[in-house]
C-alpha cells in the first residue's frame, strides 16, 4: 500500500512538473523561482521589495510571495540598474521613479542587443570552426550542385 502511495505520488509530481515546463504558461512564480532566474539569494529579493515601491508581489494566504510576469520585469530592470550598471540603490529607485518606460525601453534595447551579440558570436564561432579545406569543397559542392 506504501508503495502504491508513493508511485501515485511521484506520477503526480512528474505530471505537475510536465505543466510547468512551458514558462509562458505560468502565472506565478515562487521567490525561489525567481532568484534561481536572476542568480541572487531570496533575500535580496525581499530586500529590494522594501526598497523599491514598483516591486510588489502579491501574496498568498500564508504570507508567500507569488511574482507575476511584471513582477520579474520589474525585477529585471532593478537587476539591470543594480547589478549590471552599477547604480546605487537610491539611484535607481530615482530612476525608476522619474522615468521608468524610459528606462525599460532602454533597458529592453539592451537586452535585445546583448541576444544579437551573442547571436553573432555563435555564427562566428561555427564559422570559424571550418576550416580552409572544408570552405573549398563546399564551394565546391555549391559550384557542381544543379540550380533551382
Amino acid at each position: 500500500m506504501a508503495i502504491q502511495k508513493r508511485s501515485l505520488f511521484l506520477r503526480r509530481k512528474e505530471k505537475s512538473a510536465m505543466l510547468n515546463t512551458d514558462k509562458n504558461l505560468k502565472l506565478y512564480y515562487s521567490i525561489s523561482e525567481v532568484a534561481a532566474m536572476f542568480d541572487v539569494n531570496e533575500s535580496l529579493l525581499r530586500f529590494w521589495e522594501k526598497e523599491f515601491p514598483q516591486l510588489n508581489p502579491k501574496k498568498g494566504g500564508r504570507g508567500i510571495r507569488q511574482y507575476r510576469k511584471e513582477d520579474i520585469e520589474t525585477v529585471k530592470l532593478i537587476y539591470h540598474l543594480v547589478k549590471e550598471r552599477g547604480m546605487t540603490l537610491p539611484g535607481a529607485r530615482q530612476r525608476m521613479k522619474d522615468n521608468k518606460e524610459a528606462t525599460l525601453r532602454n533597458f529592453e534595447i539592451v537586452d535585445r542587443l546583448k541576444t544579437i551579440r551573442e547571436e553573432l558570436v555563435g555564427m562566428r564561432d561555427a564559422l570559424d570552426a571550418f576550416t580552409y579545406g572544408q570552405v573549398e569543397t563546399l564551394k565546391e559542392n555549391l559550384d557542381n550542385s544543379p540550380s533551382l
